[in-house]
């Protein structure tokens, strides 16, 4: 009896450490396995109807499936993603050459703003336009060349992406095509009862088709919005402000304001009422409606989170694991919600109650 527990203990002991050891093997291209099981998620329903159709060829229905998903995800972002370099490069000169100067727009605003609001400027020392607009020049300067220096590593470290993009291409075809039957091994390796492994699996995929298509139907649709009330109101850069607006769209509530707010208190106490007024009513009426209508339909609903939850686990997981957060975070507090509800019994309630 010994014996058999100490080998029993040895066993997990060396499961546990080649499971360590395959994870640190696999953390160089942890960006391309993590968006490879993504998108495997994502379009496995489409891959499944496909295979159906085509007298169940794994193969052909995968390689279809996994042509659908470059065209329709792939090739859009790599775009999107040149067309934005090439904007922060032209963004670079103008603030190099002094084309664009936020110093200059931000004592606009201060000489236009009312007397009684002179004292707290000077409270936050603002009112000093001189060691104010070094600062600014500075921080813009300190902005444009941490993007240039992006733009550049990104350029060195091409042939790395193209590595990367070769696995994820590589891995998402094999678990599209055998999905599956890795979910049925994983489900199997779950120390859990079956109703508990199908409930959290269920709110594993989830999660992960309502973050990653709600978020970005959200964020397509704010940036495309944005980009374009920029271009109308003759913004330089439009393509950029619009993407930025896309980005901290991910950010629920309060993401796109960031951009576009600024930009209106600047049309209004320079005297560009119309643009101001203008930009506000869209920016409100529109971009915040998509905001409102959208999310909690694509995301909350499925999710079945409150919107402060997924606020703070968006912004947890973004710091922690950048971009690739704003999936993450939701997904573990989600999933943190689930065991919890399994653990004090509430699931089963909620269950008897349905």
């Amino acid at each position: 009896m010994l014996d058999s527990k100490l080998e029993y203990r040895t066993f997990l002991l060396l499961l546990a450490a080649v499971s360590v050891a395959f994870v640190w093997l696999l953390l160089p291209f942890y960006g391309a396995v993590f968006w490879g099981t993504i998108l495997a998620i994502l379009f496995s329903p489409v891959h499944r109807r496909l295979q159906a159709r085509l007298g169940d060829r794994k193969n052909l229905a995968a390689l279809i499936t996994l042509s659908a998903c470059v065209l329709i995800v792939i090739l859009p972002m790599i775009f999107i993603a040149g067309s934005l370099v090439q904007e922060g490069a032209s963004l670079y000169q103008r603030l190099k050459t002094g084309q664009l100067n936020f110093a200059a727009y931000f004592q606009q605003i201060v000489a236009a703003l009312p007397a009684w609001v002179q004292p707290w400027l000077q409270r936050f020392d603002l009112a000093d336009m001189s060691s104010l607009q070094e600062k600014l020049s500075n921080g813009a300067m300190q902005a444009s060349q941490f993007l240039a220096t992006k733009a550049f590593s990104i350029g060195q470290n091409t042939f790395d992406f193209v590595i990367s993009f070769g696995i994820m291409l590589y891995l998402l075809f094999f678990l599209l095509r055998d999905g599956r039957t890795l979910g049925r091994r994983i489900k199997q390796a779950v120390p859990l009862s079956h109703e508990h492994k199908q409930h959290l699996f269920s709110k594993f995929t989830t999660v992960v088709r309502a973050t990653v298509k709600g978020n970005i139907a959200v964020a397509a649709s704010q940036g495309v919005l944005g980009g374009l009330i920029f271009w109308f109101l003759g913004i330089q850069g439009s393509l950029l402000w619009g993407t930025l607006m896309a980005f901290l769209s991910l950010l629920p509530a309060i993401g796109a304001g960031l951009v576009w707010a600024p930009v209106a208190v600047y049309f209004l106490v320079t005297g560009a009422i119309w643009q101001g007024v203008v930009l506000i009513l869209f920016c409100v009426l529109v971009i915040g409606l998509v905001d409102n209508i959208l999310r909690p339909i694509l995301v909350g609903k499925d999710t079945k989170m409150p919107d402060y939850v997924v606020l703070i686990s968006t912004l947890g997981g973004m710091s922690l694991f950048g971009l690739n957060g704003f999936v993450i975070g939701p997904l573990i507090a989600a999933l943190f919600m689930a065991s919890w509800d399994l653990f004090t019994g509430r699931e089963d309630e909620q269950d008897a109650a349905g």
